[in-house]
């Protein structure tokens, strides 16, 4: 198994591609403590995982985007783990809406949740692997934050900063053997982009080479990837899962 062993946290893990993510890692042997505002309603299934792949499985609530409670949350899952190998901030909204329109409430509501929210945990595990001298932190960017959207600025703005984000802490944290990379989903049918006027879905469908939309399955194979040994010498780097919508 790629992970076995590995003790991992993955924020907004209670559904959608974070659940996905989750539930990969614990087939491939992870013990994943996952971090999110709610519990899951999926929480039978990620035990099911946990039974097959030998790790456990554990919820920790927290809005990570207040920063002394997720900070605390964060000490408290390095303190009962022992460790902390992977860290996958996936935690993330959007709140779709014209410029003129939007506004700066809107604005830091995504930017803290999105954006902030790994900062302040990457500051923490960051420092943990450094002493071990290990790590894999890989961030939930997207196509939009390489190419931005109309009607999506707020949320084109978080996932861009991801990508710096990403590559500035690879930067600081490769001397000490710690690797940091983002994945960059495109269209990728969650309940976020079910909920999308289907005129909104085909336009989007016209933009990608395979025309059809990823699965969160799939993203999750890649984040995988970026977590275990396989991408060992991967640093710094944005993966697109996006069907070649991007090029």
């Amino acid at each position: 198994m790629m992970l076995e062993g590995k003790k991992a946290i993955v924020t907004g893990g209670a559904r959608g591609i974070g659940l996905e993510i989750v539930l990969r890692f614990l087939k491939e042997g992870a013990t994943v403590y996952f971090v999110d505002l709610n519990p899951s309603e999926f929480l039978k299934r990620m035990q099911a995982a946990a039974k097959q792949g030998g790790g456990q499985v554990v919820f920790k609530q927290v809005n990570v985007a207040v920063e002394d409670k997720v900070v605390a949350v964060i000490e408290e899952i390095i303190k009962e783990a022992g460790t902390v190998d992977i860290l996958v901030n996936n935690a993330g909204i959007t709140d779709n809406n014209l410029i003129f329109r939007m506004t700066l409430e809107d604005w830091n509501r995504v930017m803290s949740i999105n954006l902030a929210s790994a900062f302040m945990i990457s500051k923490v595990v960051g420092r943990h692997m450094a002493k071990n001298k290990s790590g894999s932190i890989v961030n939930m960017a997207s196509v939009v934050g390489v190419g931005g959207n109309a009607g999506q600025a707020s949320y084109a703005a978080s996932k861009a900063g991801l990508i710096g984000l990403t590559r500035s802490v690879a930067k600081e944290l490769g001397m000490r053997g710690v690797r940091v990379n983002a994945v960059a989903p495109g269209f990728i049918d969650t309940e976020m982009t079910r909920e999308l006027p289907e005129a909104a879905r085909e336009a989007f469908l016209t933009q990608i080479a395979m025309k059809r939309p990823g699965s969160s399955e799939e993203v999750a194979k890649v984040v995988t990837f970026l977590a275990s040994e396989q991408s060992s010498y991967v640093s710094g780097e944005v993966l697109r899962v996006d069907g070649c919508m991007a090029i």
